[in-house]
């Protein structure tokens, strides 16, 4: 057997005690570091690099190195893709009333329901574009509200204007903002935020940086979801966006600017720390 697999017998019976003796405490916790690197990553659609799966590693309490798990990351073949596009869905050609910039780029908020920003962006399906209208919580970078369609008129807007009134209940004084679009600027947009006695805020003309929270939304769900799948039909792209929105975005998605824990997570630690301060 050695002569005809073109192996020496003593490497042949090194490599047979290998296989008979039981593997150390050390290969067993390599092994698993690895399953929960994978675990990480795959959860992340494969979104994830080193630094955030590292921080799921401290969160499921095992002690290891930035620089470690991106050596096994790299020995593993993991790496996260960022794929980049930009669409512009902004129709500001119309005879609507335009409200100034009240946000100015004040995109740290301190309570929720205080300032929501509103946008809509398009995916590709083999039947053609599927439309989704989001409305962001700026306090937690949460989607409270949402709607998909296969048109990008005022309606699917303001389906997404109402889920977001009916899930959070909002009190006076919320500022809304958005761009200038028609769908944001039509009469129907503004008499529901009227009646709900919200302030108006909208982006100053050719500025793509006052709405950059909701814009850096729908780049993560190009980046995590639209760019690495290809839908046959507008359902499929509808049932997938609304999963990734509730399921991995809104609860499990870490974000870097609420110290890399995901929007539902930062809400439950902020109520937890103001029923301690009040009791």
């Amino acid at each position: 057997m050695c002569q005809v697999l073109k192996v020496s017998p003593s490497g042949y019976y090194k490599w047979l005690k290998l296989q008979s003796s039981p593997p150390s405490e050390k290969a067993i916790y390599r092994a698993e570091i690895q399953q929960k690197i994978s675990k990480s990553f795959h959860e992340s659609y494969g979104t994830y690099g080193s630094p955030r799966v590292h921080d799921d590693l401290i969160d499921w309490g095992y002690t290891i190195s930035l620089k470690t798990v991106a050596r096994m990351m790299k020995e593993m073949g993991l790496k996260a893709t960022l794929p980049e596009k930009f669409v512009v869905t902004t129709d500001s050609n119309h005879d609507f009333n335009i409200y100034p910039n009240r946000l100015n780029r004040q995109f740290s908020v301190e309570e929720p329901n205080q300032v929501w920003v509103a946008d809509i962006t398009y995916i590709w399906t083999l039947e053609g574009w599927v439309y989704l209208a989001s409305v962001m919580d700026l306090f937690s970078r949460k989607i409270v509200g949402y709607s998909l369609g296969d048109h990008m008129k005022k309606e699917l807007a303001i389906q997404a204007l109402n889920m977001a009134i009916i899930q959070r209940q909002p009190g006076k004084e919320l500022l809304h903002h958005s761009d200038r679009g028609s769908q944001y600027s039509s009469h129907e947009y503004i008499d529901i935020l009227k009646k709900k006695e919200m302030d108006i805020s909208m982006s100053k003309k050719g500025d793509p940086y006052d709405n950059a929270c909701i814009e850096s939304f729908h780049a993560t769900l190009k980046k995590d979801l639209i760019y690495r799948r290809r839908f046959k039909t507008r359902v499929e792209a509808i049932k997938a966006v609304s999963y990734y929105i509730s399921s991995i975005y809104n609860e499990r998605r870490k974000h870097s600017t609420l110290g890399n824990i995901s929007p539902n997570q930062y809400e439950r630690n902020n109520a937890l720390n103001t029923v301690e301060i009040v009791s």
